[in-house]
């Protein structure tokens, strides 16, 4: 007789817009399905983003209401009241607060409500752990122990341990920047201190826990995994990096992703996430609709957009450009679109070849949208258009994206840090205008596409623009169906920080292949 399909609470820490959560609750597996009880963020607009996405979740099959709320249509408000018991669900699901000692207490309520008698459950998310362990708080001078507590990094790594120690979840996940790998304190690494900590938390936090949780039990040791297969016995701090784009992520995104299982747990044989084909931008942004840039400080419609271009391209006589890439440009000029928008929160799909059936495309277009949402482009200065006219039609003629040094003079910022790097030929300022190629992965998709967009120049020569918040959430692997709440600066910033959501349901394949060996 089959087993019945168990369903395992997920509560996701320090959340973002939800991008493991998203993962995980839309894994299908033969024997466990996973449910977000609870997501706890403290930014407004990602906390927004969360509830509105749990809201969705409550739903079998998507009512036609949640896409006139996407098309603004009907308010948030309108939307919530049309249907109070899933917003009731969404809404205890879904926990606005910064964590920290003063809501420590509020948070275990929470997890406790949310979990509830279960045995199994995971805990996800990452918290700042650029930080050094607390064990050594005890051999820290007063003045430096003052300065631990108040740094935010510091604190919130230890209320992760804490929830560790006293609840014990059978597995977690925890997700940080590489760079994690190479950090220091003390001339001690960093991370290595970090697995120490996190294979046993009710060690690592005993000192601050004595007198606030005394509840807390011994054991609760956790074996901490690479989720791919490493190829030799001894472990190294590099296997536990995971490059996105050998899983199926159009992207070259290389975050750190731990797996802690409790020691009490059966590991399976062979597991570990399983490798794909790298898709390309082209992949998943062929079927967009196009749009212009907007213009800044200046009067902003596409006839005056192209006007912009064709004034600033006049005055353009480089003696020093490839003569194919110059050609190029000048055909990209000849097909600037009259008629083109700048999109806005929702745009109506264009009559455009669709995206290739693939299993990632399949994840990400909802069929009943004939239109995309989070699509609006940001405002450039002129200057700024024919430099991406530039390095998107350099790309076409060679895929790479330009460095400064190979850039025309003419087109150069008037900036000290560009003279500094045409000396040197190298640093940040190198790639200052980075051109995402159309036939590769992106480069990593990072919180920093909220500032500007510099970084993330359309391929298309004949748009002259960044990428817009769907572009990237579309990197990203979020299904058009995710809407993102807030400032366009907001949702930038939510996108930038979050797991890619095809990467997630990978990872919790995982999981549930270590909870379904054990109910065995």
């Amino acid at each position: 007789m089959p087993r019945a399909r168990k369903h395992v609470p997920v509560v996701d820490l320090f959340a973002g817009p939800g991008g493991l959560g998203e993962g995980f609750s839309a894994l299908d597996h033969e024997h466990i399905g996973f449910d977000v009880v609870l997501s706890v963020e403290k930014d407004g607009a990602a906390h927004q983003t969360l509830l509105l996405r749990s809201f969705f979740r409550q739903f079998s099959e998507t009512p036609p209401e949640y896409y006139e709320y996407l098309k603004g249509e009907r308010s948030f408000d309108n939307l919530f009241r049309a249907f109070p018991s899933e917003a009731t669900a969404a809404t205890d699901r879904c926990l606005h607060l910064e964590m920290g000692p003063r809501t420590t207490k509020h948070v275990y309520r929470h997890i406790e409500k949310a979990v509830g008698n279960a045995k199994q459950w995971v805990l996800v998310g990452g918290p700042p752990c650029q930080a050094y362990s607390v064990v050594g708080r005890s051999r820290l001078t007063k003045m430096a122990r003052t300065s631990f507590e108040e740094n935010e990094k510091h604190v919130l790594y230890r209320e992760y341990l804490r929830i560790l120690a006293l609840y014990k979840p059978p597995l977690f996940v925890m997700e940080n920047v590489k760079g994690l790998l190479s950090a220091t304190y003390g001339g001690n690494s960093t991370f290595e201190r970090i697995i120490s900590d996190l294979s046993s938390p009710t060690v690592a936090i005993r000192e601050s826990m004595k007198h606030r949780i005394p509840q807390a039990r011994r054991g609760g040791d956790y074996t901490i995994l690479p989720l791919v297969q490493p190829s030799r016995a001894k472990l190294r701090p590099e296997d536990f990096i995971i490059p996105a784009e050998k899983f199926g992520i159009p992207q070259k995104r290389h975050r750190v992703i731990l797996l802690g299982v409790r020691s009490d747990l059966v590991l399976p044989s062979g597991m570990g996430l399983q490798s794909s084909g790298a898709p390309t931008v082209g992949d998943v942004l062929a079927d967009l609709p196009p749009l212009r840039s907007q213009l800044s400080r200046e009067k902003d419609d596409a006839a005056a957009w192209m006007q912009a271009i064709r004034h600033t391209m006049q005055g353009f006589r480089p003696a020093d450009l490839d003569a194919a890439i110059l050609e190029t440009m000048k055909d990209a000029l000849g097909c600037l679109r009259s008629s083109a928008g700048s999109g806005g929160r929702w745009v109506a799909k264009a009559n455009r070849a669709a995206l290739p059936p693939t299993a990632l495309t399949e994840w990400i277009i909802d069929p009943a949208m004939d239109f995309v949402v989070n699509h609006e482009t940001r405002k450039h200065i002129p200057e700024d258009l024919i430099r991406y006219l530039f390095v998107a039609s350099y790309a076409l003629v060679r895929p790479a994206s330009p460095k400064l040094h190979q850039f025309p003079a003419e087109l150069l910022p008037n900036h000290q840090n560009v003279v500094d790097t045409l000396r040197h030929r190298h640093g940040f300022f190198n790639d200052r205008f980075r051109v995402q190629i159309e036939r590769q992965p992106a480069t990593t998709v990072t919180s920093h596409i909220c500032k500007d967009g510099h970084y993330f120049i359309h391929h298309d020569p004949t748009q002259c623009r960044s990428w817009t918040v769907r572009e990237a959430a579309r990197v990203q692997t979020f299904p058009d169906n995710y809407f993102f709440e807030g400032t366009r600066t907001d949702q930038y910033r939510q996108v930038g920080n979050a797991v890619p959501p095809y990467l997630a349901r990978q990872i919790a394949g995982v999981v549930a292949s270590v909870l379904s060996a054990t109910m065995k």
